[in-house]
């Protein structure tokens, strides 16, 4: 997916939650990311924000210690 598409979609996630006491929003971005992002998206997502992407809303930066780290990309045996 391409990092702007994978940043859209958090910060639409985000918007959502925007609506709820913030609190419950953070806790929600990081819900739904956990349920709904299948591991190559959230190491990604990861990789995104330990470059520092200044694309991702607030709600999402916040949120993003309560993402479950995907476990390591497994390589094919050579």
């Amino acid at each position: 997916m391409s990092p702007d598409k994978l940043v859209y979609q958090a910060n639409q996630i985000a918007r959502f939650f925007h609506s709820k006491p913030h609190a419950e929003g953070v806790a929600g971005v990081a819900e739904h990311i956990n349920k709904f992002w299948e591991p190559r998206m959230r190491r990604q997502f990861f990789e995104l924000i330990k470059a520092g992407d200044k694309g991702f809303d607030e709600l999402v930066l916040e949120a993003a210690p309560a993402v479950r780290q995907p476990p390591p990309e497994e390589r094919p045996a050579a």
